[in-house]
């Protein structure tokens, strides 16, 4: 049976059968081989799976659960970014395009994760937040919800995720307004040129 450390576009955490592209975490989730709270801080961030010879155990107490996310697309719709330690050339360009879409100064992490935790989870309870916004303009690499079904637009479609994985396509809404699952501050950065890796059909 699968463990419960997958993470779907909405941020939930679940027992899922697929081996993720990219781990992370979000804080101590865990007691035993059970995840017993949503998150333990506001520093959600998506990992390399490996670093060198580096080896991490999974379940361990009193240290962070590792979570994993069939790709960064993913990571990014559940709120994460990239982290600055294993991943700091994707961290400085995803800090970089932020700053392009925001003007002034570049934000610290710290800032990065109180926005992004703002724009993820509704204040005070640990329900996801959706942001309607023009369906027309949303680059490539977020995910909105149609028909309560999480998806993923790329290129003229737009992709069902499904608990096994990428699923059917349908044409992309390119009118109105859509709910976006993907935090805008993320949105904004992907619009500034960070392409997040994402594994349709792979």
């Amino acid at each position: 049976m699968p463990a419960r450390n997958r993470v779907t576009p909405y941020g939930d955490i679940e027992a899922l059968p697929w081996r993720g592209a990219w781990t992370g975490n979000r804080g101590i989730l865990h007691e035993g081989r059970d995840i017993v709270r949503f998150h333990g801080h506001d520093a959600w961030i998506t990992c390399v799976l490996r670093l060198g010879d580096r080896h991490h155990e999974q379940w361990v107490a009193h240290h962070y659960t590792w979570l994993y996310f069939l790709d960064e697309a993913v990571s990014f719709a559940a709120g994460h970014r990239p982290c600055a330690f294993c991943r700091r050339p994707d961290y400085d360009r995803f800090r970089a395009a932020w700053t392009d879409a925001a003007g002034g100064e570049a934000p610290s992490a710290r800032e990065m994760n109180r926005t992004l935790h703002g724009e993820r989870i509704v204040r005070g309870t640990h329900r996801r937040r959706l942001h309607t916004l023009p369906a027309g303009d949303l680059p490539d690499g977020v995910f909105v919800e149609l028909d309560g079904t999480a998806h993923l637009l790329l290129g003229d479609a737009a992709v069902a995720w499904t608990p096994d994985g990428y699923g059917a396509e349908r044409r992309r809404p390119r009118s109105g307004t859509v709910a976006v699952i993907t935090p805008p501050s993320s949105v904004e950065a992907i619009r500034a040129g960070y392409a997040p890796d994402v594994r349709v059909g792979g």
